[in-house]
């Protein structure tokens, strides 16, 4: 079966860009009603290029197009997630992870009674569910009512894997590992916390959204966390305008999130550059190059080699439709999502196990841009992005707000 797609009316063609300065926030999407249905082969482990985002062969899966959005809410006033509100977990007995906590600790002003020590099996990416398990109630215990989301602060394990499927480390601890969110091509499961208003997740929803910094490194976290720090309203009385890219590539498979795209230019978002950039025919580049002030890049290929090649603004973020980019340390033959970070973005996220491409599984532009440009910090928004996150991993610097002033 050949993959089919519904095409969105745009005002694009091949190869060109269009470029939009809104004086309005973008639409509020309502939950997506449309499901697809799936042939055994599409479900296949391993799908990587073919329907379902992969590195193999085989029979294709029909793309859901976005829904039609919903008008948006008012401007929310200033979230309340702040480093009082942020647990650093660190990995017991990690001279790198501790190093980077105390780091994170200094730069955000955590409290001490948030720094939580957790036993890790150690030389291995993964964990079992039972470790897991272990993990979850040792950190549950330790955490104060008052914290609203965490961040780990080591790169492995990135996963945790039962005997059916696995989950993103980051989603597992927030929504509790279940086989439901995860199993390669099954349909999205819904977090609460999607497009949701709410600036308490643990108290109004009893979850708490997980972000990894995602570097190996001290000195690379310390890049990072600066990038971070350097965010906090930098875009408030800025002479810059933030640039946001939405490329739909020639990788049909990987760029069915592009209506949602032409949605948010044809909307526009005030004070955000936007680029639609439709190269669907091939007769242009894949990717953008020597860009300036990029504050946002999403992108559908299974690697982006040349994402070093532009200027990224403290605070941007970046994610490309594929099977494996969170699948760390090594992206399993694709690019790792870390490797955005080395490229100076602060924050990304990828799958770790084949999603096929469900858009529910990614990154909704529509919602990532109107949630950050209201003021919400990175793991705020890009959580509440992400209508299925089953399956995913959240990396980056949590607390960058760059429309709005820390409390």
């Amino acid at each position: 079966m050949t993959m089919t797609m519904r095409t969105v009316p745009g005002t694009v063609t091949t190869g060109t860009t269009t470029v939009t300065d809104g004086l309005a926030l973008c639409p509020r999407p309502a939950p997506p009603r449309v499901r697809r249905v799936l042939s055994a082969a599409a479900c296949s482990v391993g799908l990587a290029l073919s329907a379902c985002g992969g590195n193999g062969g085989g029979t294709a899966a029909a793309a859901s197009p976005a829904p039609s959005p919903a008008p948006s809410p008012a401007p929310a006033p200033a979230p309340s997630l702040a480093a009082s509100g942020l647990a650093v977990l660190i990995a017991s007995g990690d001279a790198t992870s501790e190093a980077i906590a105390l780091a994170y600790q200094k730069a955000r002003g955590i409290p001490d009674a948030n720094l939580i020590r957790l036993t890790l099996p150690r030389g291995s990416d993964t964990l079992s569910t039972a470790d897991f398990a272990t993990l979850k109630a040792s950190l549950d215990a330790q955490l104060p009512a008052t914290v609203q989301a965490t961040l780990l602060t080591w790169t492995q394990p990135s996963r945790v894997v039962g005997s059916s499927c696995s989950m993103g480390i980051t989603s597992a601890l927030a929504l509790g590992y279940n086989a439901r969110y995860c199993g390669n091509c099954g349909a999205p499961v819904t977090s609460a916390y999607y497009n949701a208003d709410t600036r308490q997740p643990w108290t109004d929803l009893k979850l708490r959204p997980s972000m990894m910094l995602g570097a190996a490194t001290l000195a690379e976290a310390q890049s990072l966390i600066a990038r971070g720090v350097a965010a906090d309203a930098s875009m408030l009385n800025s002479r810059v305008t933030p640039q946001a890219w939405l490329v739909r590539t020639s990788d049909a498979v990987r760029s069915v999130r592009y209506p949602d795209f032409q949605a948010l230019v044809a909307s526009g978002l005030s004070g955000v550059g936007l680029h639609f950039v439709d190269n669907a025919g091939g007769g242009g580049a894949d990717e953008i190059t020597g860009q300036a002030d990029v504050m946002f890049y999403l992108t559908g290929l299974a690697t982006v080699p040349l994402a070093a090649t532009n200027h990224y603004l403290p605070g941007a973020v970046a994610d490309a439709l594929t099977s494996y980019g969170g699948y760390l340390p090594g992206g399993n033959g694709q690019m790792p999502i870390t490797t955005w970070l080395q490229a100076g973005l602060t924050g990304s996220y990828g799958t770790q196990e084949e999603p096929c491409n469900y858009t529910e599984k990614f990154p909704r532009a529509t919602v990532l841009l109107a949630r950050y440009r209201q003021g919400e910090t990175l793991i705020e928004a890009y959580w509440k992005a992400v209508q299925a996150p089953g399956q995913g991993l959240f990396i980056g610097e949590p607390l960058a707000r760059p429309w709005a002033v820390p409390p």
